[in-house]
C-alpha cells in the first residue's frame, strides 16, 4: 500500500461509490448487501433484523458484527458511532438511549454523511447527528461520550494507536466501547496484503489479534473483554482474483485465520497510556 493519506483516499472513494448506489443496486451488489461473493465486502455482515431501531434503508451490509447489541447502552446515554456509514448502528443505538440521550455518527465520506442525514430526517429523529470527520482526529470534545461503538471500521484506519487514543479521549471516565473489527492470526499471502480492494474490504487492513488488543491496552483502557469471535472464510471466487489455484490451496492449508471480533473495554480513570496523551 501507499502513504496513509493515499490509503484514506482510496477507502473514501470506495465507500463513496457504495453510498451513491440506490437501494436496489446495493441489494444486488457485490459491494453491498447481496448475492455474489466476488467482492469481500459482503461476506462478513451479521443480521440486524432482530434489533430494535433497525432501519433497512440504513443497512448497507458493510459491518462484521453487532457492536450495538453488546454495547450496554442505557437510557439517556451519549453514544458515538465511529464510521457510521448510512446510520444503521446509530439508529439501533438511538432505540436504546431513547429520546433523552444523544447519538453522534462520525464518518469521513461526505456521501455517507448525506445518506445518513437523509435517513435520520425520514425517521424524524432530533437527537441523532452525523458529523464529517476523521477517526484519527474525532471532531468532538474530550470526556463527552458514555459509549462508543464501531463496526468494521477501525481496521481501515492507518494509525490505529491514534484512533484508539481518540476513543479514550472522547469517553467519560466510567465510559466504555464495544467495537467489532477484523483481525488476523498468522500471515496473509503477499498478493492479498497488497490488493487495494482487499484493504478497503477490511481483510488486507487487518492486523494480528494480539497486536490489536495490545493497542487497546496501551491506549489506557481496562477490563478488555472479547464479547464475540467468529471465523471469516474468504470464498474461492474472491481468492482467485488474487491467487493461483496452487496459492489458494497453500493459503487454505496454512495456519492463518481471519476473525471478526467484538471487543469491550472501559475508561476507568483519566490516566492514559503512552499512545493517547500528547
Amino acid at each position: 500500500m501507499n502513504t496513509n493519506e493515499e490509503i484514506k483516499e482510496m477507502v473514501k472513494q470506495k465507500y463513496a461509490e457504495i453510498a451513491l448506489q440506490n437501494q436496489e443496486t446495493n441489494a444486488s451488489s457485490c459491494c453491498g448487501s447481496g448475492g455474489c461473493s466476488t467482492e469481500v465486502y459482503n461476506i462478513m455482515t451479521d443480521d440486524y433484523d432482530h434489533l430494535e431501531g433497525y432501519n433497512p434503508d440504513a443497512d448497507l451490509k458493510l459491518g462484521c458484527g453487532l457492536p450495538t447489541e453488546f454495547a450496554k447502552i442505557k437510557k439517556g446515554d451519549y453514544v458515538v458511532d465511529l464510521g457510521s456509514g448510512a446510520g444503521n448502528d446509530c439508529f439501533v443505538a438511538r432505540a436504546e438511549t431513547g429520546e433523552t440521550g444523544k447519538v453522534v455518527g462520525i464518518d469521513f465520506t461526505p456521501e455517507m454523511i448525506e445518506k445518513a442525514r437523509n435517513n435520520a430526517d425520514k425517521l424524524g429523529f432530533n437527537n441523532v447527528e452525523f458529523r464529517l470527520g476523521d477517526i484519527e482526529n474525532i471532531p468532538l470534545m474530550s470526556n463527552v461520550a458514555n459509549v462508543v461503538v464501531s463496526n468494521c471500521v477501525m481496521n481501515l484506519v492507518p494509525n490505529k494507536p491514534k484512533a484508539f487514543s481518540e476513543v479514550h479521549r472522547i469517553l467519560k471516565i466510567g465510559g466504555h466501547f464495544s467495537i467489532s473489527d477484523i483481525v488476523l492470526e498468522g500471515d496473509l499471502p503477499e498478493k492479498i496484503k497488497t490488493a487495494a480492494e482487499m484493504y478497503a474490504g477490511c481483510v488486507a487492513s487487518a492486523i494480528q489479534k494480539e497486536e490489536y488488543l495490545q493497542i487497546i491496552k496501551n491506549s489506557g483502557f481496562k477490563n478488555i473483554t472479547l464479547q464475540k469471535q467468529k471465523p471469516i472464510i474468504v470464498p474461492d471466487d474472491i481468492l482467485k482474483n488474487y491467487l493461483t489455484e496452487e496459492e489458494i490451496q497453500t493459503y487454505k492449508n496454512s495456519s492463518t485465520r481471519i476473525y471478526s471480533i467484538t471487543v469491550f473495554a472501559e475508561k476507568q480513570d483519566a490516566c492514559c497510556g503512552p499512545n493517547c496523551c500528547n
